[in-house]
């Protein structure tokens, strides 16, 4: 497949859809000044060429109870059970992201708690998983930076 070459409207497009996935095609043709038709072939051209895949929904966890974050280490006996491991993971639903790493731990995972009693369940949770050595945790105090247009403008600017 030949590599799918972005212009400035393409870039307008994703930046305002980075924004509000939901924004009606018709409220970014205005803004842009192109036609509803143009925006809703322009997006399934990126969709079709892999540069957009679905959409996503932004949850407030604060205000659904759940504004402890902590990230956690896991340290296994054996790299053979990663994915018996990453298996058992999955299973705990407030560990919402796992990384397999090198470095320091074989898996990387980010968890949302309640507060630090949740947590410590969680935590154990892990800890409880057969092939885990142990587990080290680092609290989030806040989230500083969570900001996807600047990669976007970057790799825009760069291509």
């Amino acid at each position: 497949m030949a590599k799918f070459k972005l212009d400035e409207v393409d870039h307008q497009i994703l930046d305002m859809l980075i924004d509000n996935t939901r924004v009606p095609f018709t409220d970014i043709a205005k803004k842009l000044l192109i036609s509803a038709g143009t925006v809703h072939v322009r997006v399934k051209k990126m969709e079709d060429a892999g540069i957009i895949k679905g959409s996503s929904l932004t949850l407030d966890y604060k205000k659904l109870g759940y504004s402890f974050i902590a990230y956690v280490g896991v340290f296994l006996k054996n790299t053979s059970q990663t994915k018996f491991v990453l298996e058992r993971i999955n299973e705990i639903p407030f560990v919402t992201v796992a990384h397999v790493t090198t470095g320091k731990f074989n898996v990387f995972c980010k968890i949302r708690a309640k507060n630090t009693e949740h947590a410590k369940d969680v935590i154990f949770m892990l800890d409880d998983i057969e092939g885990v050595y142990r587990t080290e945790t680092m609290i989030s105090l806040e989230e500083s930076l969570n900001d996807k247009k600047r990669l976007m403008h970057d790799i825009f600017n760069s291509l």
